[in-house]
């Protein structure tokens, strides 16, 4: 949560003046943040300066940017690492030590492995050290992309920093935005930005992208990745049993490593097995501490009228309330219910775009998350804990495709068997089951021509710009290669989720600079390296089996959740289900305001105003509660973040 910068004059142009004039401007940009200290320091043409938080007891008082003057070598960065103890034991560090702050035990790290140091670590971080010897520059960033790096690069100056106003601030830098990287944003149906993982929606701004690493010297740079997070070889264990234990070793580690902070201890809490196994097990390891652990949780306005399906829960506070009542038997839980009645995704756009410097696509939950890191904040958290990314690491199994694959493979006892337990456990009909088992099994024979493609890919963005950028033959390609092709599995799914690093971009860039903004490190330990290698590796039967789905994680919570949350198949939550009946007091501000972008030419440049128009006249002036789900209300939405955005360039 440390905010970072540096300049590296190499064509050794600049004065120290005017070198470290240029970084106080950087630095300046980036005083909004909360900061336990700032420091900076400059070598022979180079400055490092550093917005320093100390978050964990190590880091009180350390000194940021730190110049080690026996090994040469100046670092500053954002960073936490989670395998202390391990790096201790690899580096051959005495235990009396063990009080070193993360960031003298990198330069540690780099001393033993040089530019190999990454793959040794665990953690959030973002870093850049100088190695005064060798006259190299040499950055990297963490696994899941959880902290930010940005730089601007020529062949006579390198600048980064942890945000792109920083750069900004040079006067080296200009607010061009870069087409390719607005026509992908504009073009992709799901949240990712860019699939080009180093481009960001400057033209001249680039980012390091996750588990990546940057060698630079005056005449050469070098970018490569130092490690992936899928596993080596799949876990053959004897038993179930020793898969659950094995799993339980892995998950309290992390968690008790998460739980690292001189600050008090916070948490989302929905009424589901992510959140809810992350509170029950910090929980135990806090009992030890004398540490209560705070949780926040959200819940729809007073008046809400629940629209969703009997299998979906927009209210999940008498699910939270279990949990709750379960885990304070174990240790203390200050419970909030939070439903921030007087917030939208309208009243959050200013706050977003400012936070985000780009635009957005993520806004439903936008007011609750930013409410929730506030609460955080002013109740002294030094961490917030969540599970976000649980649905595909401890959480994950899906029956109906483990069922196909049964199907296929000719184990009709066994599958009959497991078809009547999850029926049981379901709450759905066989004869459902058996349908949809089969679409799982031969997706060929069940698909309708009429599924194929992504027919809004192309709604949002302007025609000319779609196809003078290629965009518009990408997607129709993409379109013909889903025809006589099975579409993607959910294992193949889980794979790319953790292989994609266009996902770990956007992800991480949420995660750094909200937690950034509040002083509040948000920590996810479903999407721990350690977590996600393990998960991976279990076999798929540890996930379905006896009729559950999620198998896992329910069997690894016995004890420590309540059995109507840990054994629920039937409901699962959605959040948030009320974000238009927040707007309506505003719709006729927001309407007008779609129509002034539709207006703007700076705006028709980018995107489609004929069917944002369109999709303004299928909702209407008087939506119902129902319509936060219609595609064309999320196009209007992400339409005006778009049109503010590029109307602030202006």
């Amino acid at each position: 949560m440390s905010a970072t910068a540096g300049i590296w004059d190499m064509a050794k142009r600049h004065s120290s003046e005017e070198l470290q004039q240029q970084g106080n401007r950087m630095m300046q940009s980036m005083e909004r943040y909360p900061a336990d200290a700032s420091g900076i320091w400059q070598g022979e043409h180079l400055f490092l300066g550093c917005h320093d938080q100390w978050v964990t007891p190590e880091s009180v008082h350390q000194r940021m940017p730190h110049y080690d003057s026996v090994r040469r070598l100046a670092i500053t960065g954002d960073v936490i690492i989670d395998n202390r103890e391990e790096l201790f034991s690899q580096l051959g560090l005495n235990a009396s030590m063990y009080d070193m702050p993360d960031i003298m035990l990198l330069l540690h790290a780099y001393d033993k492995w040089g530019e190999q140091m990454p793959r040794y670590l665990n953690g959030d971080f973002a870093f850049a050290i100088w190695d005064e010897s060798r006259q190299q520059l040499f950055l990297a960033r963490d696994w899941s992309g959880n902290r930010t790096l940005y730089y601007y690069q020529t062949a006579e100056k390198f600048i980064f920093a942890s945000t792109m106003e920083a750069l900004f601030q040079t006067g080296d830098v200009s607010k061009k935005l870069s087409t390719p990287w607005m026509a992908e944003f504009l073009t992709t149906v799901a949240m990712e930005e860019s699939t080009d993982i180093q481009a960001t929606v400057y033209d001249q701004i680039k980012q390091l992208p996750p588990a990546h690493a940057m060698m630079l010297s005056a005449d050469k740079s070098s970018i490569y990745q130092y490690g992936i997070l899928l596993p080596d070889e799949p876990l053959r264990l004897k038993s179930d049993g020793e898969y659950v234990e094995a799993f339980r070793d892995v998950y309290s580690r992390v968690i008790r490593a998460k739980l690292r902070t001189r600050h008090g201890v916070a948490a989302t809490l929905s009424g589901g097995l992510d959140s809810g196994s992350v509170v029950s097990y910090a929980a135990k390891i806090l009992s030890g501490q004398n540490k209560p652990i705070y949780t926040y949780s959200f819940v729809p306005i007073p008046g809400f009228k629940d629209w969703t399906s009997s299998r979906l829960m927009a209210n999940e506070r008498p699910y939270i309330e279990e949990t709750v009542r379960h885990v304070s038997q174990i240790h203390p839980v200050h419970d909030h219910y939070m439903d921030f009645a007087d917030r939208s995704p309208l009243s959050e756009v200013e706050h977003w775009l400012s936070l985000m410097e780009m635009p957005y696509k993520y806004f439903e939950n936008s007011f609750w998350i930013r409410g929730i890191f506030e609460q955080a904040q002013q109740q002294g958290a030094g961490v917030l804990l969540t599970g976000a990314r649980g649905n595909f690491t401890i959480s994950w199994g899906p029956a109906i495709e483990y069922y196909g694959e049964m199907l296929k493979k000719f184990q009709w006892i066994k599958l009959y068997q497991e078809m009547k337990m999850y029926s049981q456990n379901a709450g759905i009909r066989r004869k459902k089951i058996i349908q949809q088992i089969q679409q799982s099994a031969f997706p060929r024979l069940s698909r309708n021509t009429r599924d194929l493609g992504r027919p809004d890919a192309l709604k949002w963005i302007n025609p000319e710009l779609a196809e003078r950028t290629g965009m518009a033959e990408r997607v129709r390609q993409a379109e013909l290669n889903l025809v006589g092709s099975d579409t993607m599995s959910d294992q193949d799914i889980r794979l790319d989720k953790f292989s994609n690093l266009a996902t770990a971009n956007k992800d991480g860039a949420v995660t750094s600079k909200i937690s950034m903004g509040y002083g509040v490190w948000e920590r996810d330990p479903t999407n721990d390296p350690r977590v996600i290698k393990f998960c991976l590796s279990v076999p798929y039967n540890q996930y379905v089996q006896n009729g559950m789905d999620r198998a896992l994680i329910r069997r690894a919570t016995a004890g420590d959740l309540p059995d109507k949350i840990r054994l629920n198949q039937k409901v699962r939550g959605l959040q948030p289900a009320d974000w238009v009946q927040r707007m309506l007091p505003m719709w006729p501000a927001f309407t007008s305001e779609i129509r002034e972008i539709c207006q703007d030419s700076a705006a028709a440049q980018w995107m489609n105003t004929e069917n944002i128009m369109e999709a303004l006249n299928e909702v209407g002036e008087s939506p119902s509660a129902e319509a936060a789900f219609n595609p064309a209300t999320r196009l209007l939405m992400r339409s005006l973040i778009m049109g503010r955005f590029i109307r602030s360039l202006a």
